[in-house]
């Protein structure tokens, strides 16, 4: 009886399950910390059929953040875009940005890693195709806020408020008044959204 040989077959990656995969060791090393051998190594790919699916790493790693953010995006925008006043919209969104924050490691650090990137070409295209949807929707509700704000500066400090509270943390925990409690999303975004109430309220006093 002749026996036949075993075809090993190997399941071709799917352009997702590369970003999927690619994804963390951006978020981990940034772009300069990652190379198309590493993302090779990592899917379990040649180089070859990597770029198969991306011409060079600047398309993966632009596809890579954009994948990432997709997901999320769409979550918060729902918040935005649920029932309620304008104050209870930015109170679920505060709310839902800071519980992203403390729980997705890898998202957080992929966000340190964007914003620390100096190539006015990666972050034009993020920009534009990427951030640009999230952004007009908080810039929509910074006017909603307060039609005498300078919504642009306003949604700004909206996303500043809650990010920079956890790109901080690995320092903050060390610094004179901090408590554990502080690192609670919840009472991030109760402090936050109390300190925009304030601030709106005195803005809309001096305007009368």
């Amino acid at each position: 009886m002749i026996r036949q040989p075993i075809r090993i077959i190997r399941k071709r990656k799917t352009r997702e399950e590369i970003l999927e995969l690619s994804a963390p060791l951006f978020a981990r090393n940034g772009y300069d910390g990652v190379s198309m051998r590493d993302v090779a190594a990592a899917v379990g790919l040649t180089q070859a059929a990597l770029y198969y699916h991306f011409a060079d790493k600047d398309q993966l790693y632009l596809d890579a953040v954009a994948y990432e953010f997709r997901e999320r995006e769409a979550a918060l925008k729902d918040m935005l875009a649920g029932d309620g006043t304008p104050r209870e919209r930015l109170e679920r969104f505060v709310a839902g940005l800071a519980r992203m924050m403390a729980t997705d490691k890898d998202f957080l650090r992929l966000v340190q890693w964007v914003l620390l990137d100096s190539d006015e070409a990666r972050q034009s295209t993020l920009a534009k195709h990427v951030f640009r949807d999230m952004f007009v929707a908080v810039h929509d509700l910074a006017s909603e806020l307060d039609p005498h704000q300078d919504a642009h500066l306003l949604a700004m400090s909206i996303f500043g408020l809650v990010i920079f509270h956890f790109q901080t943390g690995a320092t903050r925990q060390f610094m004179p008044g901090h408590r554990p409690h502080q690192d609670n999303p919840e009472v991030l975004a109760r402090h936050v959204c109390e300190l925009l109430r304030r601030s709106l309220a005195a803005a809309e006093g001096e305007a009368r």
